[in-house]
């Protein structure tokens, strides 16, 4: 089964960048949208905590790539702290970019995606599932990735097919720049994202009327799930 075009929130690094790399080993074609260009024609340089510009970054690369067949939202930030701690703007940007920019992109694509059957996988977090001190902002976005994903397939059950998944501690640049304390200790066993973003694809892999609705894929030895 074709992936067909596959626009990738976050697509320059981490596990965007790995989802990309994935879709195109397995003959589809990735679309970055990133606040940094991968350096591939398709991508789409914007800065999704403005909602408007994400919206209209989607109409501009489905009409720059003849339409898009689906989307994966892996862009996400942190803002790791006590809430007293955290400036405002920057708790509002972790919200803004990990859960309205994901609304905004998914409603920006829906008019391909509802045309054509497509496909969306979210990037929701063990932490959208289970609280955790010192990061307010991250698990306020990520709940609402889960309450916003389990929604969508309920409206767009038989048209869309909606996929969430629910990533453990990957070895990415996710937390570099944070402060000790809230980096995984060296020996952390953290999965590789290149792992992760195949099961992406085969989420994106299913024929249509078959979806997979929830995806967990932790570490095994993962601490903040279950």
């Amino acid at each position: 089964m074709s992936l067909g075009t596959v626009l990738v929130t976050g697509g320059a690094r981490g596990l965007g960048a790995a989802v990309v790399q994935a879709v195109a080993k397995h003959g589809g074609r990735p679309v970055a949208l990133d606040r940094v260009s991968t350096g591939q024609e398709d991508d789409v340089v914007v800065d999704l905590s403005d909602a408007r510009a994400a919206e209209e970054a989607v109409r501009h690369a489905s009409q720059q790539v003849g339409g898009i067949d689906a989307v994966v939202t892996c862009a996400g930030i942190d803002a790791c702290g006590r809430l007293a701690d955290i400036p405002g703007e920057d708790w509002d940007r972790v919200v803004l970019v990990n859960l309205i920019g994901t609304a905004a992109v998914v409603r920006a694509a829906l008019p391909d995606l509802l045309e054509r059957r497509g496909t969306v996988v979210t990037v929701a977090s063990t932490l959208g599932l289970r609280a955790l001190s010192d990061a307010t902002a991250y698990c306020a976005s990520k709940f609402g990735v889960v309450g916003f994903t389990r929604a969508l397939a309920v409206e767009l059950q038989g048209q869309v097919g909606v996929t969430m998944l629910v990533p453990g501690g990957m070895h990415t640049g996710f937390f570099d720049g944070r402060a000790e304390q809230y980096k995984p200790p060296p020996d952390a066993r953290l999965n590789q994202p290149e792992d992760v973003a195949e099961c992406v694809v085969f989420a994106l892999s299913q024929p249509p009327g078959c979806e997979v609705r929830e995806l967990v894929v932790t570490p095994s030895v993962e601490g903040s799930w279950p």
